[in-house]
């Protein structure tokens, strides 16, 4: 029988979640929800879902249980719902309406336990003209104008991975909206709907950038302001190896401590004189390129400057601050972000790595006291 996640671990320890098995945001909601200590249980399809990595390496199952159910046969919707009947919270990604004609949409689950928070995570919406169109990260973040914002002047908007609309304004708006629906079914025994939609999230992720622009202090093109690499003070530089810095001195006393350290403190007096922007930017760029990014490192080592090393995904975990802190950690011979935040009563860490589908039907079946679910020959 495998084993389950430690009981009493994390803030949320007690909350149980079962999860209708997707890709992208749902999945990482889920585990987030997990590495906080809830018992989150995937029911995984039969042949898998996803991207097509291997599922023992899909840290986003890690601190997670898993289930096989064919929601399409005459049981699967059954045993799914005999696990909502004992379930806090449900989440799902399908597009509007699947949940519904599989037998484990809202009406369906709350009838069964109307305490449930249910969690939907879709990209446009359950409601609107796109609400049924397919669609990724990078189509949802175009429409809220906020990949407009990404990038040079002078080329097209930069892709930044799937992390601002899939997992920003998808995933952490799914864990606040299920946390907060079970916060109120607690205190009034009352579930609920959750609509997570990653162009509501990825929209609201910007409303101090929509106030800049109401007063004027925010130009609505790309590369033209001071936290979009419009600034030179705020931007990134190469350096002579080819490796790079990120600079971002905004304050006054940080700003002196930069152009001293970088040897131009007497070259632009003034640095809010904008009709010199191009000037600095350039000045800046040139003595970057004079040193390779370890030399620039240890010149602006222990300073106020706000300068660090852009580093790769490998070259993170060996920082000496993000190491001092465990910010990544290693389980299973694999390094990967260590959970966050951080709590001084409840503390979390990664328990158990990616579950494998169908691997904890029997444990689970036991645990949450489902008599009728049972390994199936997929498991």
């Amino acid at each position: 029988m495998a084993k389950g996640p430690t009981p009493g671990h994390g803030p949320l320890a007690g909350v149980r979640v079962v999860e209708l098995a997707g890709i992208g945001p749902g999945p990482f909601a889920a585990m987030l929800l997990a590495d906080l200590g809830a018992d989150v249980v995937r029911v995984d399809r039969p042949g898998g879902a996803g991207l097509g990595i291997d599922p023992a390496h899909d840290l986003t199952n890690r601190n997670k249980r898993s289930v096989v159910l064919d929601l399409k046969s005459d049981e699967g919707p059954a045993r799914v719902l005999d696990l909502v009947e004992r379930a806090d919270i449900l989440v799902e990604g399908y597009r509007p309406g699947v949940a519904e004609r599989l037998g484990v949409g809202p009406d369906a689950c709350l009838a069964r336990n109307p305490k449930l928070v249910y969690g939907r995570m879709t990209g446009w919406g359950q409601d609107g003209p796109l609400a049924d169109r397919a669609g990724h990260d990078i189509a949802y973040i175009a429409l809220t104008g906020t990949l407009s914002m990404i990038g040079s002047p002078d080329e097209p908007p930069t892709v930044p991975a799937n992390l601002v609309g899939d997992y920003a304004g998808g995933s952490l708006y799914l864990v606040v909206g299920v946390l907060a629906a079970l916060q109120h079914a607690r205190a009034h025994g009352e579930g609920q709907v959750v609509d997570a939609a990653i162009v509501d999230g990825a929209a609201h992720l910007a409303t101090m950038i929509h106030g800049m622009l109401a007063a004027g202090s925010w130009q609505d093109r790309r590369g033209a302001n001071l936290l979009d690499g419009g600034c030179p003070f705020y931007g990134t530089y190469a350096t002579s190896d080819g490796g790079h810095m990120a600079v971002g001195p905004l304050e006054g006393r940080f700003y002196a401590e930069f152009v001293r350290l970088l040897g131009i403190a007497d070259a632009f007096p003034d640095r809010w004189d904008l009709a010199r922007w191009d000037e600095l930017r350039a000045a800046v760029a040139a003595r970057f390129l004079t040193r390779t990014r370890e030399e620039w490192t240890e010149v602006f080592a222990g300073t106020d400057a706000c300068v660090a090393p852009v580093l790769s995904l490998t070259e993170a975990p060996h920082h000496p601050h993000l190491a001092a802190r465990s910010t990544f950690v290693e389980h299973g011979g694999r390094t990967q972000p260590a959970p966050a935040p951080r709590f001084s009563a409840t503390p979390v860490s990664v328990r158990t790595g990616p579950a494998l589908p169908g691997a904890d039907t029997e444990a689970v079946a036991a645990d949450w006291d489902v008599p009728g679910l049972r390994p199936t020959p997929r498991d």
